[in-house]
């Protein structure tokens, strides 16, 4: 009877876990699904500034990095790795034109790759000239005319012919020059350490000849200043000149000397 008793004893676990075993492999939650393998990023190396580079810094190697981009996010602007792979060597040793912040890509146009030459002389558009006259706080507005600014150009000088007819002193200021950009206060081309007032002694101009003409021969006549534009006035899109040779004409004269400029 003991012995009986084991027997069913056995079979009776033995069918337990027959159906444990059973409720496990078909009866429980199905096993998570393996995870879907990730797309692959289709990426490029793009030219980059290693550090934050200012208006007129030289490039040096450590200046300039390799950085990996996603391909779809490459500009054509940008210079990839794969089309110029000798891009970081033609690189060193240009003059950044435009600011550019660390990270940020390096584009053909913020880079002047004129080895040997100055910022300005590199800087400067064609046909155009670098002029530099003397300022003063009084003569400058304060000290707030920064460089890319631009300005205008007034001559203000004592009237002989006026005074020869009317007998007394006559002072006339004329506005001889307009809306002429700023390439430099001093040798300061651009903010410097958070400085936002530039009191300088020498102002560069970005002129034409004619107008380095007409500068050249005011400054013997009287004195110069220069008054700041606004700049939605310096963004704003420019009239087309009219091609009358009469009124492409600026004439200054006071007395003693007349001089004409081609606007």
């Amino acid at each position: 009877m003991k012995a009986a008793r084991v027997v069913v004893l056995g079979i009776a676990l033995a069918a337990g876990g027959l159906a444990a075993f059973l409720a496990g492999g078909f009866g429980g939650s199905a096993p998570p699904p393996a995870p879907e393998p990730v797309p692959q990023i289709a990426t490029a190396e793009v030219l980059v500034a290693a550090k934050d580079v200012g208006i007129g810094t030289v490039l040096a190697p450590q200046d300039l990095q390799w950085q990996v981009w996603p391909a779809s996010a490459v500009s054509a602007a940008f210079i990839s790795k794969k089309d110029h792979p000798d891009a970081l060597q033609q690189y060193v040793g240009g003059i950044v034109r435009v600011p550019m912040a660390a990270g940020e890509p390096v584009r053909d146009n913020k880079v002047i790759r004129g080895k040997g030459s100055g910022y300005l002389a590199a800087v400067l558009p064609s046909g155009m000239r670098a002029y530099s006259t003397e300022i003063s706080a009084e003569s400058g507005a304060g000290g707030f005319i920064l460089p890319n600014d631009h300005v205008d150009v007034i001559l203000s000088a004592r009237d002989r012919e006026a005074e020869k007819a009317t007998g007394v002193e006559v002072h006339v200021s004329r506005t001889i020059l307009s809306d002429v950009r700023v390439l430099a206060i001093d040798q300061l081309i651009q903010e410097k350490d958070g400085q936002h007032v530039v009191v300088g002694k020498t102002a560069t101009l970005e002129l034409t000849q004619r107008q380095a003409e007409l500068l050249a021969t005011a400054r013997q006549i009287g004195s110069l200043s220069l008054t700041l534009r606004s700049l939605v006035d310096a963004n704003a899109k420019k009239p087309a000149e009219d091609p009358s040779p009469r009124n492409r004409l600026n004439t200054i004269r006071f007395g003693v000397t007349t001089s004409t400029v081609s606007r």
